[in-house]
């Protein structure tokens, strides 16, 4: 027998142990628009709303999730027949809990009607705009950190504000009519993996407004606020498994329900002058500064995944938790966090760090999430330059050594010429996949072609203290495979 659709008309059919919305969906309005539903938002902001619902707490902060890109259209087609309803399984060794989420109320496909989306951003309800739009969606260059007009689709906002195709240009006009209609402004939360990312978001999007409109633009950067956060918890991409052991548990069909590990931390700068949900009362830990918080997790968490992505892939691991149960993957990344990044901290009030970098190597080994090589070694021109590439500047200005990052590059370059160890192709996921596969394959001629492309490393190419050992483990991954490269790296 076909099960049913999860919808809210088939929640009474819901499997024992199964925990649906502990309250009346039909009382929630709108107060929250995200731009980016995928399924970390999903798994981390959208759970911590539906906790909040769950209280009485937050009935009048109902999530309206927007898709821009022509890839949120399945993430509609999934949730409107469900009514926005979806599974969340958080799972650690030996434990695993299912509960459906019920905080996000509506879904909207921009492209398909523009008016919808920019009518909601100007509705007084709306007080928080958040994003999920990844650490490429915020079109600024990786070195000069100004914003990239050589982007077309986003330029082209500039002109067609009746009508946008991108993030810049619906928030934009939403502000924009909000202030002609004497309406306060939402507040922007950024929620990507990018240091300061509320600092960058406003950077962006004032930069966007002034080609639009400059009072606008002096409008937005004195009234508009863009608190910075820091968020955490490891949420793989939704398998074919995933979603057949989501209708097994739950005894209803999840077009798109999610996986993620039980650990969760949510560090948010609070700054929201139009309100917000009493976020503490769900284990949200709000702060005057965030910085610390964020330095931690981009340099000893998000670092580390590239660290264990490139050389696992090589080394044939496909899961996460594999690669990080060998031996020398494991040694390379305690090495990396204690010796290099940790140098380059600051003090994270109510943090032991030595405690934190043993609770990773814990969540990096948890076999339940299932997390792929593959996912952690995607859009690695969107992540290495922010997340290791400091910590490599950092550390040569203090005189440290960077051989451990160096080496996490090398492993990169390496990765990027696209065939693995047994001939065999590698599927490069990069927004910048053709021009970083190009210079990875100008190795045999240079074997510093990789890193001179200054939009992705600055000069480093220029200072012997990176180029030195990036040289040498390199030309080991060439010449003699990854497994000898990193006994070389670690011993």
């Amino acid at each position: 027998m076909t099960p049913h659709t999860l919808s809210q008309q088939n929640l009474e059919q819901l499997a024992p142990g199964v925990t649906p919305p502990q309250y009346d969906r039909g009382s929630v309005s709108a107060g929250i628009v995200h731009f980016g539903v995928g399924g970390f938002h999903r798994a981390h902001q959208a759970m911590v709303l539906d906790d909040l619902m769950a209280q009485r707490l937050a009935n009048d902060w109902g999530i309206v999730g927007v898709g821009v890109r022509e890839a949120d259209l399945g993430m509609k087609e999934a949730l409107i027949p469900q009514n926005c309803l979806y599974t969340l399984t958080t799972k650690d060794m030996g434990a695993q809990s299912t509960r459906i989420i019920g905080s996000i109320i509506d879904f909207l496909y921009a492209p398909e009607n523009p008016e919808a989306v920019l009518s909601l951003l100007a509705d007084e309800r709306i007080r928080i705009v958040s994003l999920t739009i990844t650490e490429g969606g915020y079109n600024f260059d990786q070195i000069t950190g100004e914003f990239l007009w050589s982007n077309q689709a986003v330029a082209a906002d500039v002109t067609r504000l009746e009508s946008p195709q991108t993030v810049f240009g619906f928030l934009t006009e939403g502000l924009r009519r909000r202030k002609e209609a004497g309406i306060e402004p939402f507040t922007v939360m950024s929620c990507d993996n990018i240091q300061g990312n509320g600092h960058l978001a406003k950077k962006m999007f004032v930069s966007f407004a002034t080609r639009v409109d400059a009072d606008l633009a002096q409008w937005m950067e004195s009234t508009v606020a863009f608190p910075n956060s820091m968020v955490d918890r490891i949420t793989p991409v939704t398998t074919p498994d995933n979603i057949h052991e989501a209708e097994t548990t739950t005894g209803l069909k999840d077009a798109w329900p999610v996986v993620s590990e039980t650990f969760f931390q949510w560090v948010l700068e609070d700054n929201f002058p139009a309100g917000r949900p009493p976020f503490d009362k769900a284990g949200v830990q709000l702060v005057d500064d965030v910085e610390p918080y964020e330095l931690m997790k981009l340099r000893l968490l998000n670092a580390s995944h590239q660290a264990l992505a490139y050389f696992g892939y090589l080394k044939g691991y496909r899961l996460a938790h594999d690669a990080v149960n060998d031996p020398d993957i494991q040694t390379l990344l305690r090495r990396y966090m204690a010796e290099e990044a940790t140098p380059t901290l600051r003090p994270v009030p109510g943090v032991d760090l030595a405690r934190y970098q043993d609770t990773l190597i814990e969540r990096f080994t948890n076999a339940e999430v299932k997390d792929t090589v593959a996912r952690l070694a995607a859009e690695s021109s969107d992540r290495i330059p922010k997340w290791l590439v400091p910590v490599i500047n950092e550390r040569l200005e203090q005189g440290g050594d960077v051989t451990l990052c160096a080496a996490i590059v090398a492993s990169w370059a390496r990765y990027a010429e696209g065939v693995d160890e047994h001939g065999a192709p590698i599927d490069v996921v990069d927004n910048l996949k053709a021009e970083v596969m190009a210079s990875a394959q100008l190795h045999d001629e240079d074997l510093l072609a990789f890193v001179r492309n200054e939009k992705l490393f600055g000069d480093l190419a220029t200072k012997a203290g990176f180029t030195t050992p990036y040289l040498a483990t390199l030309a080991t991954l060439r010449e003699h495979g990854s497994a000898k490269a990193l006994k070389d790296v670690v011993g």
